[in-house]
């Protein structure tokens, strides 16, 4: 098992080739208010989580976007793993197709909800 600061370590690592600038921006966003909460996103979620064998990082982002469309209520998360699943190699096609895969399970508002988000994040891909 690593220790924290190894995690921490890692979990940068990982997050800066996922995310990009958006996972910074997420963590510099909790910089002044609960930066701990930052230290446990980048050392248990993606020192830990991310970086267990057995599926890429294609496919966990397909889970993530799946998991934060469920839960419904988490449209800022959407947008940095939209940005994330887009940056690790997955289209809008993939993307899009998870969301109406998740339909008979979640219902259509979630699914709705996910789809506009990713609407609005592959629209400013466009514009850039």
């Amino acid at each position: 098992m690593l220790k924290n600061s190894e995690l921490i370590k890692c979990g940068l690592n990982t997050l800066n080739a996922i995310d990009g600038a958006q996972g910074e921006a997420v963590m510099n966003a909790l910089s002044g208010i609960a930066p701990d909460l930052g230290q446990y996103i980048i050392g248990f979620a993606f020192g830990e989580i991310y970086n267990r064998p057995h599926l890429n990082v294609q496919q966990r982002e397909l889970l993530t976007l799946a998991a934060l469309a469920a839960q419904g209520g988490c449209e800022n998360q959407l947008r940095v793993h939209i940005h994330a699943a887009l940056n690790v190699g997955l289209n809008r096609e993939e993307i899009v197709e998870a969301f109406i895969h998740c339909v008979p399970y979640l219902g259509f508002p979630k699914v709705l909800n996910a789809v506009f988000i990713a609407k609005e994040v592959l629209s400013e891909q466009d514009d850039s």
